[in-house]
């Protein structure tokens, strides 16, 4: 008689329900419970207000002493065209499409430059160009210069400069009767930037992310078991019985307090 072994066949559900098991369990391990973070922010509630008082506190600082005040002052123009006439809707279509033609001409080298040999400017034209910015409101023929400078009298002084050399440049280039001003610069009486409230409330609002942040990573990283949830997330066990924790009295911990001095003096 030939000796015949049955070939054991191998249970390969077994494996395969345990990786999905801890396939599920790790997909459980990295969902974050909003209710736990919650009480965990909450808890944490003292070092995030004193987190957003201290960084509003060192950025409205640094915007008070450190970031230096700018002013802004601003001179407006008028587009008109050689045959401009109010009752020609064609003359109108045209003195708006000159308006973008004007705006780049307004800050091109040759005017920027001519601005700074006339007010004897410090810097070059680059410069000028980042403080200079033109505007022009819609469906209006308005051209708006504003210089921005942390000098007020500096900052009307430069606005008026690129406005009138630029509507020499532009009547002499484009052969055009140049843009009539309208109205002249101001000297500023309050800053435009920085604003120290805003940059109070980033610090603050900065802060107090870190610090939930923080609280946050370390929830995540904290694997220690302390709820019976969280045997079941982690281990995937059940438990089937918990010992509820028993206040001491005070008769028991005035004991405890005895037996520890009597131990300490032996």
């Amino acid at each position: 008689m030939s000796d015949f072994r049955p070939t054991p066949q191998t249970n390969t559900s077994i494996p395969q329900q345990s990786a999905a098991m801890q396939l599920k369990n790790q997909e459980q391990y990295t969902e974050i419970d909003l209710v736990q973070l919650f009480f965990e922010l909450k808890k944490h509630f003292v070092a995030i207000l004193l987190a957003a008082i201290i960084g509003g506190g060192i950025a409205g600082a640094y915007s008070r002493f450190v970031i230096i005040p700018q002013f802004r002052s601003t001179s407006m123009m008028y587009i008109v065209s050689k045959e401009t006439t109010l009752t020609s809707l064609a003359d109108l279509q045209i003195g708006s499409q000159l308006t973008n033609d004007y705006k780049t001409i307004i800050t091109s080298r040759p005017v920027l430059q001519n601005v700074v040999d006339e007010l004897d400017l410090p810097y070059g034209y680059r410069t000028l160009q980042k403080k200079v910015s033109i505007g022009n409101p819609s469906n209006t023929r308005i051209i708006t210069i504003t210089a921005e400078d942390p000098d007020p009298q500096m900052a009307k002084q430069i606005t008026d400069a690129v406005a009138r050399t630029s509507s020499d440049f532009i009547g002499d280039i484009m052969e055009m009767v140049p843009p009539k001003m309208i109205e002249s610069g101001e000297v500023p009486t309050s800053k435009s930037s920085p604003s120290n409230s805003r940059n109070c409330m980033i610090g603050a609002m900065i802060g107090a992310l870190l610090v939930c942040a923080w609280v946050t990573l370390q929830m995540l990283l904290n694997d220690t078991i302390t709820t019976s949830d969280d045997v079941q997330n982690y281990l995937g066990l059940s438990v089937l019985a918990s010992v509820p924790t028993r206040e001491k009295t005070t008769e028991e911990e005035k004991n405890e307090k005895k037996f520890g001095k009597r131990r300490k003096k032996s």
